[in-house]
């Protein structure tokens, strides 16, 4: 699956466009007291920890994109945007979230 931030994919002929697709991934409340605990871990102004499970969130956003994508009949995704927003109770959670146009091309 291609994915791209860009509109178009360069030598590659859009074919048809089939919807837009989206996938999310949500930190929990638990997670920033599990990392703000162990707060040993950072290093130079950074948390490898935090940093992992953020990272591990958008990963699981993006496959959640690909499969959205890959149900449409989709072989690329384009002008995808990645977001993170503050969500639930007091900002208690942290909610990744990514969005595209899912197509064909060639």
């Amino acid at each position: 699956m291609i994915m791209t931030t860009t509109p178009s994919i360069e030598g590659s002929p859009i074919s048809a466009y089939l919807g837009v697709v989206t996938g999310e991934a949500i930190l929990g409340a638990n997670l920033f007291r599990d990392l703000f605990a162990g707060i040993r871990d950072i290093v130079g102004g950074r948390s490898g920890a935090y940093e992992k499970e953020l990272r591990k969130a958008r990963e699981i956003a993006f496959k959640e994109l690909a499969d959205a994508a890959d149900t449409l009949g989709a072989n690329a995704i384009v002008g995808i945007d990645l977001d993170y927003e503050v969500v639930g109770e007091k900002g208690g959670m942290l909610m990744v979230s990514v969005s595209g146009t899912a197509v064909t091309v060639g």
